[in-house]
């Protein structure tokens, strides 16, 4: 992820400061994480970079980062960058942005550090001989702050009207080229490798889909795009959210997760198999990390789609009737995109339709690997893949298919009793994760909305 101008390790340090001031960088940020992933870090002077890469930086997270509540007399943690993912940002190379894990004193890893949380998992595949490889397809809503207007959000493009959904027009593209234009521009600049982009189902609403990674990469790379999209968004006026659904009428955003493992030894693909005995070509491997992930689907809930507003995407029709494409069943299917699971024909790799924009890349990432390791370890089988359309009871009945949580409650009481959410998590993590999205939950419940108004005020 790292732009062609940049120095990297393993040169020494002052050598790689002083390319990086020759290419006109001024300031170093070593961006950790927040349980929202969003960049967190203090910049210092590209001269004090070997102070920051030896710990100089210190923070409080808890209690201001989604962390949990925090105590006067907590230690400190340091951040500490992560040199080989240095990138000069292109729409102010000024900067150079680092991911960073933060530490304990003593280089112990902060216990709620995210990027140290999904490291772990990676190292456990390791062990097992298997690379996490992991492909985001990025979905997100682009508008126009309306000064004045409250919460309105003006969409940067709009369809006329098209029905049912403007995915893939090409009027709707060109109406924020300038804006994607300087994304895809900075995302080729700094190795996402763009495959391509294109208008999704609702009005304003992109998809960016690029090159596959290793899961560590990957996270990374996802941090530093929510940066970049909304860093240059506001170069335009314009505004970037990666809240799931915005717009009651308009389709939610995913972020799917394409997952498949290579071997440590030989670097091949594990997923696929000529002699699957069910005649699709998946390997054992394959079938019992998606019977993994399948098992855990309700804890799962909590972390990949972590709010309130996550759940009303995941509704299998839209307000209109129509299709929405987003499950809300863990099952898997082939090519069946209301199923959790997707084994798509057209590449190795496992499609978790679940996840959304909201969602953290390191927790989510660490979560879903370790319940798909379980299922490995255990051999687990996922029974048949389901053929039908999932809409309803009705149409679940008899498939091998179970309902996942239909709101953010459900899905954190089965966190909170998760054993699997202990083995991977700091049992304080879970704990404050739980009570925070327990607050989250009281909030919205607790809070009168025009939709209620609307419909008891005069009737009841």
């Amino acid at each position: 992820m790292n732009s062609t101008t940049t120095a990297l390790s393993p040169t020494p340090i002052a050598t790689t400061v002083a390319a990086l001031i020759d290419q006109g960088v001024r300031y170093a940020i070593g961006g950790w994480v927040d349980i929202h992933g969003r960049s967190k870090s203090k910049i210092v002077p590209i001269e004090r970079l070997a102070d920051m890469l030896a710990g100089s930086e210190r923070y409080t997270p808890r209690g201001i980062t989604g962390f949990g509540a925090m105590e006067p007399q907590e230690d400190e943690s340091v951040a500490i960058p992560d040199l080989a993912t240095a990138t000069v940002l292109p729409w102010d190379r000024r900067f150079v942005w680092m991911a960073a894990d933060l530490l304990r004193e003593g280089e112990e890893p902060f216990d709620q550090c995210a990027r140290s949380i999904l490291k772990a998992q990676i190292a456990r595949a390791a062990d097992l001989g298997l690379d996490f490889k992991l492909g985001i397809e990025i979905e997100l809503f682009v508008f126009r702050p309306s000064a004045g207007a409250g919460d309105y959000l003006e969409p940067i493009s709009r369809s006329g009207g098209l029905t049912p959904s403007p995915a893939y027009d090409t009027e709707a593209t060109l109406d924020a080229a300038d804006f994607l234009d300087d994304l895809v521009g900075a995302m080729q600049e700094t190795g996402f490798d763009v495959y391509s982009f294109d208008q999704e189902g609702g009005d304003g609403q992109y998809e960016l889909d690029f090159g596959y990674a290793s899961a560590l990469e990957m996270a990374d790379r996802v941090t530093f795009f929510r940066v970049m999209a909304r860093q240059i968004a506001k170069r335009h006026g314009l505004a970037v959210t990666f809240m799931p659904k915005p717009y009651t009428e308009a389709w939610g955003s995913g972020h799917h997760y394409n997952m498949s493992f290579e071997s440590v030894s030989t670097g091949e693909n594990l997923m696929r198999s000529d002699d699957d005995p069910r005649g699709i070509g998946w390997s054992p491997l394959a079938y019992s990390f998606a019977a993994g992930i399948m098992r855990h689907a309700d804890a799962l809930a909590a972390v990949v789609t972590p709010t309130v507003n996550s759940f009303k995407r995941l509704n299998p029709r839209l307000a209109d009737g129509t299709a929405s494409w987003a499950p809300v069943w863990s099952a898997y299917g082939v090519q069946n995109r209301s199923c959790m699971l997707r084994l798509p024909r057209n590449r190795p790799a496992i499609e978790n339709r679940v996840v959304d924009s909201s969602a953290n890349t390191y927790l989510a990432a660490a979560f879903m690997l370790a319940a798909g390791l379980e299922g490995i370890e255990n051999s687990y089988d996922p029974g048949d893949p389901v053929d039908v359309a999932l809409h309803d009871e009705d149409s679940a009945r008899g498939s091998n298919s179970v309902r996942l949580p239909r709101n953010l409650l459900e899905a954190v009481d089965a966190f909170a009793e998760s054993d699997l959410a202990r083995a991977v998590l700091p049992a304080r993590f879970v704990r404050e994760y739980a009570e925070m999205k327990y607050a989250e939950w009281e909030s919205f419940h607790s809070t009168v909305t025009d939709w209620e108004r609307t419909r008891y005020l005069y009737e009841l």
